[in-house]
This record gives structure tokens, C-alpha cells and sequence, in this order.
């Protein structure tokens, strides 16, 4: 990835370059005849950074926040053009999108694009007559709101602020009891890992407070445990593992897989994707919750793991599609590694980025709520923000 940004560094400069020569040609002036700007004059001090060398605005502008781009762009017709060129916000995409930390139904952006070509990879924003026409031209694929509507620190920056009379509303609503939220959580990032998310939300009361202690088995593969989110909402999480504790703990100290009870496999698709059936207790679960909770394993891949995304795909879908109105149920996926990344670890180390893991687990084909949330097992970072989520999906009125 770093190499093929590299590369792409000389082709979006090459592209500002020519726009800016086509239809903001420079002046003919001296270096050292330049204005100075003077103090208060903001026109003079704009035009002093229109004349900067491109590869030094380049610079500037891969420095900024989104936010302030977009506010750069609305300082002169120069800058409006030069921030909106779609080469420019496709290695924005590039670059930022494995360092986001959070990703949902309605901000993942569409990868396709990314490989895709542009209206040519040569032209970018060359092909208009001029400018305004050229800005009033509709581009064949916006990066600029791909690249918006992702960003987590964008999507923080511009949500609405809460009107006085909902903080009422939800005063109100605070008063009144409301049944508790219940979930399934599965996943092989329940087992796989060597930190044990299960166990760190079992002893973590200043992250989730145990409400109730476990008081639902099934079979010898689950249970249930309430929880208290922010001091005033309960919920309970429902774990389902693959088989039991023994078998689990023999399994990932051989590193090898294990007979999953959970579900029964019965065949393949035409997609060669496996159909799986879940076990009758199963289905009772995924009957009665009001949503789901899947640990996924986002360390890098190993050879044992390597060919069972597909048999998690279809895990996933079979949940799904058993559950009563399936299409209302959130899916929250917890993008799990067991500790936090250091200073030492080189890039062949670094976790599956959550917008991949969506893209691996097929999330944007399904018709559910979903959202994927990056989560350390050891401290819980990332995690109250996905429950957050999921219990907004699910009706509960957070303050």
C-alpha cells in the first residue's frame, strides 16, 4: 500500500499541475518581486499561496483535516477547483481508509471506485471547457463525499447538535422502564484470541458493570450476563461458542479448527459459499434477541485461518436469516485483536482495517444495520462506542 501511494503522489500532482497551467496560468514575475502580503490583507495572502510551487500545496493540503480542506476550498475560485479535484480525494481514500477506526451501513464507502479508472487516469479535472462549467460537470465517481462520508472524525464534526427538547424527551423516557436489550454474540474472535474478550468484560467494571451475574445455558456452549451501559441502560449479551470450554482451550493451544456445534453444514451454494443450519437451541436465541454481536478475528491471518472467511460469511448470513424480521436486526462486528499495537510491530503485523473486514465479511450485501467497530481485547478500546450503536439501533434513547 505505502508503494502504490507513493506512485500515486506524482500522478495527482502531475493532475493539480496541469489544472492549475490550463486555466490559472501563472503571471510572469520574478521570485524575489513577489508581494509581500501586508498585515489584515487576506487577498494578498491568498494569492501568495496560489503561487506556491504545486508539490508544495500538495503538501499543504495532505497536512490538513478534511474539514479544513473543505474550508480551504471556500477561500477562492482557485482553491474551490484545486480541493475538488477527484484524484487528489481518491489517495485521501487510500491513504486514511486502514487507519479508520469505525465503519457502518450508511458510511462505507464503495471500494469499487478505488479500482476502478477515473474518467481517464490522465485527465482528472482537464476535460471541461472552463472552470464554472467544469465545477457545474457532474464527475463520474465523487471521492470527495466517498472520502466525507466515511471519516469517522467527519462524521463526529458535523452531527447535528441535540435540540433542548429531546434532552426533555429523553429525561422523560429515563422514567419510564423499558425492557432490556438482549444480543447474541459469537465469532471466532471469541476463541481464537489470547486475551479473552468474554473474561475482560467479565472483570472490566469501570468500562461495563456486571448487572446480573450468568444465568442462561445452553447445552454447555453459552450464557447469558446483563450488563450496565453509562450507569442506566441494561443489556444482556448472550455468548454462543462453538463447542465447550475444554474443547475451545485444546484447540487454540494446537492451533487447529474445531467441529462448530453452533451450526450443521449442508452443503454449498452456487457461489461455492457453504449453507449452513443453525441448532435448534440456536435458532430459539436468534428468535428472541433484538440483535447481534459478532468478534471478529482481525489479527493478521495465519495458514490455519486462511479459507474461512467464507465459512464466516455464511455463519453470519444464517443467523441472520432465522432471527424474526430479520432486516431489523443490527449487526454489530467487533474487529478484535488481543492488544494494542506498538511502536515494534512492522506492517506485516498490523490488524485487517475495518472497512477490509467489512468488505471481507460481505456487510454491504446485507440488508441489515451493521456496523463494524476496530476493538482491543486487553483494555476494550473501541468497545463502548460499537454497543453505543447497537443500542441506539435498538430503540434505547442515550443521553
Amino acid at each position: 500500500m505505502a508503494e502504490k501511494l507513493q506512485q500515486f503522489d506524482s500522478v495527482v500532482i502531475s493532475s493539480l499541475r496541469r489544472f492549475r497551467d490550463r486555466y490559472f496560468p501563472a503571471k510572469p514575475a520574478r521570485e524575489d518581486l513577489m508581494p509581500v502580503p501586508e498585515p489584515g490583507k487576506e487577498d494578498a495572502q491568498l494569492r501568495f499561496l496560489d503561487r506556491l510551487p504545486v508539490d508544495i500545496q500538495f503538501l499543504i493540503m495532505g497536512l490538513l483535516s478534511p474539514v479544513d480542506i473543505c474550508c480551504l476550498g471556500a477561500t477562492s475560485r482557485y482553491w474551490r477547483a484545486m480541493v475538488r479535484d477527484p484524484l487528489l480525494w481518491k489517495y485521501f481514500l487510500l491513504r486514511d481508509m486502514p487507519h479508520w477506526s469505525s465503519i457502518d451501513h450508511v458510511t462505507m464507502p464503495n471500494l469499487e471506485l478505488l479500482d476502478a479508472p477515473l474518467i481517464s487516469e490522465e485527465e482528472s479535472l482537464e476535460d471541461g471547457e472552463g472552470v464554472e462549467e467544469e465545477k457545474g460537470k457532474d464527475l463520474k465517481f465523487d471521492f470527495m463525499s466517498e472520502y466525507l462520508k466515511g471519516c469517522p472524525s467527519c462524521r463526529q464534526q458535523w452531527l447535528p447538535s441535540r435540540p433542548a427538547y429531546k434532552v426533555v424527551t429523553s429525561f422523560l423516557q429515563y422514567l419510564v422502564p423499558s425492557s432490556e436489550p438482549r444480543y447474541a454474540m459469537l465469532g471466532p474472535g471469541m476463541e481464537q484470541l489470547d486475551v479473552s474478550l468474554v473474561t475482560r468484560l467479565m472483570h472490566a467494571p469501570d468500562v461495563l458493570p456486571v448487572s446480573v451475574i450468568p444465568q442462561r445455558q445452553i447445552n454447555g456452549i453459552g450464557s447469558g450476563v446483563s450488563y450496565m451501559f453509562n450507569h442506566q441502560h441494561k443489556f444482556n449479551i448472550l455468548t454462543l461458542y462453538s463447542t465447550n470450554r475444554a474443547e475451545r482451550e485444546r484447540a487454540r493451544l494446537q492451533q487447529h479448527t474445531i467441529s462448530n456445534k453452533l451450526f450443521a453444514c449442508e452443503g454449498t451454494d452456487d457461489s461455492g459459499y457453504p449453507v449452513y443450519s443453525p441448532a435448534a437451541q440456536v435458532q430459539q436465541v436468534c428468535q428472541v434477541v433484538d440483535g447481534f454481536i459478532y468478534v471478529a478475528n482481525a489479527e493478521p491471518e495465519t495458514e490455519e485461518r486462511k479459507g474461512d472467511w467464507k465459512s464466516e460469511v455464511a455463519q453470519i448470513r444464517a443467523v441472520l436469516n432465522c432471527a424474526g424480521h430479520p432486516t431489523s436486526r443490527p449487526l454489530l462486528v467487533l474487529s478484535c485483536v488481543s492488544r494494542e499495537q506498538t511502536e515494534t510491530v512492522g506492517p506485516a503485523k498490523c490488524r485487517t482495517p475495518c472497512v477490509y473486514m467489512a468488505k471481507t465479511l460481505c456487510l454491504p450485501q446485507l440488508p441489515n444495520p451493521w456496523m463494524v467497530q476496530d476493538t482491543v481485547a486487553e483494555s476494550l478500546s473501541g468497545l463502548l462506542d460499537g454497543v453505543s450503536w447497537l443500542l441506539r439501533c435498538s430503540g434505547v434513547k442515550l443521553g
